[in-house]
């Protein structure tokens, strides 16, 4: 029987299962609070990353297809801390796909860079990814499992996007001259997934859009689709001064990440080329659901 585990069941996850969950027959999610979270898996486990139930254990012997979108801690993966044995032993494993981030790469000055390119992560993030992503190639290599890592650009798509933190007031617009960002739409990312299973693809990926371009083009972009001014650029010394750091580390590396690989080995199709044709999708369905 075809199962999927999606160990994190988050934003990716429930994306992917809502195209192309009618593949599997069974499908389990993972949530620290399963019975809050959404029901697109046939089926909701716990899992807090410090612990795992007799059940997860059992779903993960028999399941045929991991996605693993948990993210990694300065400890390491919390999948692999709990589950290592678990995943090793299952006999019915045919693919493993784990979502990590274009962060491993760090400050390559605007370079343009691949799969190829060394990872020189600039902040913990970056570096427990590049952690993770090893041990994930290591833990199945013995036993021949593809294991394909998906490393995503800038996430956004429904509920996730400029428009809703224009709403809230939230985006901002920082001019730092020269700093470029890779972003994707989650419908790119799921389709993503669904080349490696069906291929039983293994290695490296870069999951982005076709244009890296200033953060703050979005935003701007996302305002006039609502017939709103965008807020004022924020010089980088002010944007030290009032933003948080978290929001900063996003602006500590800057390349040009290239997808070609994704296109020429997995087959993918970009539905959204550029952040402009999946803003204006996203703009569109919302005027048609108000």
């Amino acid at each position: 029987m075809a199962t999927l585990a999606c160990l994190g069941f988050g934003y990716c996850a429930r994306h992917y299962v809502a195209q192309f969950g009618s593949r599997f027959e069974r499908v389990i999610g993972t949530s620290r609070t399963p019975k809050d979270a959404p029901g697109d898996a046939s089926e909701m486990l716990a899992f807090d990353g410090v612990t795992a139930s007799p059940e997860l254990r059992a779903a993960i012997a028999g399941a045929t297809h991991l996605l693993i979108s948990a993210a990694p801690s300065e400890a390491g993966d919390p999948v692999l801390a709990m589950l290592s044995p678990d995943i090793a032993s299952a006999t019915d494993l045919q693919s493993i796909v784990y979502l990590s981030s274009l962060g491993v790469y760090g400050d390559h000055g605007g370079a343009w860079i691949d799969e190829t390119t060394p990872t020189i992560p600039v902040h913990d993030r970056g570096a427990a990814r590049v952690r993770a992503e090893i041990a994930w190639q290591g833990l199945v290599k013995q036993r021949g499992i593809p294991v394909a890592i998906l490393r995503l650009a800038g996430i956004y798509g429904p509920g996730q996007n400029a428009f809703v933190r224009l709403r809230a007031g939230r985006a901002h617009r920082i001019a730092k001259p020269g700093h470029v960002f890779n972003r994707v739409h989650v419908a790119d990312i799921a389709q993503a997934v669904d080349a490696a299973f069906a291929r039983r693809a293994g290695g490296l990926f870069n999951v982005t859009d076709d244009e890296p371009a200033p953060p703050g083009d979005q935003i701007a972009f996302a305002a006039a689709l609502m017939g709103m001014e965008p807020p004022s650029e924020l010089s980088w010394d002010e944007a030290e001064r009032t933003l948080s750091p978290f929001i900063l580390s996003f602006y500590s590396g800057c390349a040009r990440v290239r997808n070609d690989k994704l296109k020429r080995e997995l087959g993918v199709r970009l539905r959204y080329p550029t952040y402009r044709e999946g803003l204006t999708a996203i703009h569109a369905g919302e005027q048609t659901s108000a």
